[in-house]
């Protein structure tokens, strides 16, 4: 089970991102929301964060609240962050996710100890943008190294980068992860020595470490670390041709 004061924390921060403080339901609710400032999502998109067993939405005007709250009616918060259940009720015209949301705490977090260790180089170091190049451009979006605002943990070999981490910091203290390994490293361990040396940093900061991912073999990296899986979000455009499903 998820610590409480990990999931207050996860509760504040996606509030202050929905420009909503003290919104998020009790466990088994749902709430739907007008907010045009919102992060959740895109401008003009419905965003869903679901945590602990409940879930914030978001929307732009009344009018798409009122669609929303009528199409969602009885669903379970967890099914908000389910495209394919989502949209069996919503007319839906593009997708982003669903993404798992952990989090990590220090006497939760398993550091990596072994041969291989990180160097550190500024966030912007042009290697980075090498192993970004190398990764393609659908990792490399996924990953958002070019975001982080921290230094980049790397591992180097024959001189070229092949794995990185770093964190971008966010509200309430958040420190939001970046991990990119070049392909032909791929599952020899880089990416937890990378990303322990970001999750170091961040926690002795006084940071929260948060691991947004989708690709299982990144939600992998972050049960090794110690991350505890407490939701997901997904953003979704209408298709405003459509009619809302029956």
């Amino acid at each position: 089970m998820p610590t409480p004061p990990l999931l207050l924390e996860a509760h504040r921060l996606w509030e202050e991102l929905a420009h909503a403080p003290r919104s998020f339901p009790a466990t088994g609710g749902v709430r739907v929301i007008v907010s045009p400032e919102s992060r959740l999502c895109p401008p003009g998109w419905v965003g869903a964060v679901a945590l602990g067993g409940s879930a914030l939405v978001t929307v732009e005007t009344e009018s798409t609240a009122a669609t929303v709250r009528a199409a969602l009616a009885g669903l379970p918060a967890e099914a908000l962050v389910d495209a394919a259940a989502v949209r069996e009720v919503l007319p839906v015209a593009a997708v982003l996710g669903p993404a798992t949301l952990s989090y990590a705490s220090p006497h939760g977090f398993r550091p990596v100890t072994g041969p291989s260790t990180a160097q550190r180089l500024p966030g912007g170091h042009p290697a980075l943008r090498a192993l970004e190049e190398a990764a393609g451009q659908d990792d490399s979006a996924e990953a958002s190294l070019d975001d982080i605002t921290s230094p980049a943990f790397v591992v180097r070999e024959h001189g070229r980068v092949v794995a990185a981490a770093g964190y971008q910091t966010w509200p309430r203290r958040t420190a939001h992860l970046s991990v990119l390994t070049a392909p032909e490293a791929r599952g020899r361990g880089l990416a937890r020595t990378v990303a322990s040396a970001a999750v170091a940093d961040a926690l002795a900061a006084g940071l929260l470490p948060q691991w947004r991912a989708r690709p299982p073999a990144s939600r992998r990296v972050a049960a090794a670390l110690g991350f505890e899986d407490l939701g997901a979000q997904l953003s979704l455009e209408l298709d405003r041709d459509e009619p809302t499903h029956q």
